[in-house]
């Protein structure tokens, strides 16, 4: 007959060989588990609400004609009109033209990050300075640059006191392309700079050292070093440009040209806009947002692909 006393450290140890946990840990695990997704669950209601949900209702639309408030089913009829509508065609290629923009803030943001890093006199100065035009919004921003570049305006005022006569900068589809240019590039130098500099003080200090002392001057430095360490930042950098322009330019054209003149300033963002709620066209409108949507994936995936072979390489 076996004794109680040497029952029980037998029972707990056929226990813990079967892997038995004990009812209070069990318990205390659940617990755990129900508390997070609790947590989680707020957010999960956001974004359901706030992305996925508007994501399929726009699809929906976009197989139908509609004002708003009556719905046709006319299933692709919508896309294929789009694609065949040469005013499509030439906002694209405005948008295109707009991409400009993106190796010139680059390397904006790439000079001044790398001044910042190597710490020139007064660079804590111009790190606030810098990120300033971040902070402001795309319609503040707008509306300086039109108040600047008006035909009464300070830059008027500048090109007259070297006797050349004003320029009306909005009147004509080149002039007013080089502005809203430059309003881009001013405004988004600052941010990208801060995600460069960010990247540049991940690299060992030591590396720069060594090919100081080896005889490397700062172009050598810059090429060699520099660049080929913040390769997967000035990746993500260009993406970040790249959607921007594709997606993010209706403050700057409303306030600034309103598309005009005619349709030369328009881009797709802002032809969205116009097709779903000045022509009551949002069957139209839906449907071009479905495929602008589809191009900025296309291309982000192209570049990340892109990216990955040079590294390879």
């Amino acid at each position: 007959m076996t004794s109680p006393v040497l029952a029980a450290p037998v029972a707990s140890a056929s226990a813990g060989a079967t892997g038995a946990r004990p009812p209070g840990r069990a318990r205390w695990r659940t617990s755990e588990r129900l508390v997070g997704i609790a947590a989680v669950a707020p957010a999960v209601v956001l974004v359901l609400g706030f992305m996925v949900y508007p994501v399929c209702y726009a699809i929906w639309i976009s197989f139908n004609k509609t004002n708003g408030l009556s719905f046709d089913y006319v299933g692709l009829d919508n896309y294929t009109k789009l694609l065949a509508d040469p005013l499509l065609h030439k906002v694209f290629l405005t948008n295109l033209i707009f991409l400009i923009s993106v190796p010139l803030v680059i390397l904006a943001a790439l000079v001044c990050s790398v001044l910042l890093y190597e710490r020139i006199r007064g660079w804590r100065f111009f790190r606030v300075l810098f990120f300033v035009p971040n902070v402001l919004s795309t319609a503040v921003i707008g509306l300086m640059f039109k108040s600047l570049f008006s035909y009464r305006g300070p830059i008027n005022a500048v090109l007259a006191q070297f006797g050349i006569p004003p320029v009306d900068f909005f009147a004509g589809a080149g002039s007013a392309i080089f502005v809203i240019i430059i309003a881009l590039v001013w405004s988004g130098f600052g941010y990208q700079t801060i995600i460069l500099l960010s990247g540049l003080s991940a690299i060992n200090p030591e590396i720069f050292e060594a090919a100081t002392v080896d005889g490397a001057g700062w172009w050598k430095r810059l090429w060699y070093i520099t660049l080929p360490n913040i390769r997967g930042v000035l990746a993500l950098v260009s993406i970040l440009n790249v959607l921007y322009t594709f997606t993010a330019l209706f403050g700057f054209i409303f306030v600034m040209t309103a598309g005009g003149p005619g349709y030369d300033t328009t881009t797709l963002d802002y032809l969205i806009y116009t097709l779903a709620f000045s022509s009551t066209r949002l069957g139209e409108g839906a449907a071009l947002a479905v495929m602008v949507f589809l191009l900025i994936g296309g291309l982000t995936a192209l570049q990340l692909r892109v990216f990955r072979v040079s590294e390879e390489n």
